[in-house]
């Protein structure tokens, strides 16, 4: 049977290495990123969607 002592030390080290890994910063990061892109497409797409609404489907259906 371990001593408490060297699960207590096992776990403190492994509760160090959680602390200082940054592999799942990174992915998150990217996360971010991506997202705030993803949304600035949106809000152009949308805008400029209202626009050829207005304009260019108005202009065939009256040349029609």
């Amino acid at each position: 049977m371990a001593s408490k002592t060297n699960v207590w030390s096992t776990a403190a080290r492994d509760i160090g290495r959680l602390l200082v890994d940054e592999r799942g910063a990174t992915a998150i990061e990217y996360a971010l990123i991506a997202s705030g892109i993803g949304a600035a497409i949106m809000t152009i797409v949308f805008g400029v969607g209202q626009t050829v609404v207005n304009n260019l489907y108005n202009r065939i259906a009256s040349a029609l």
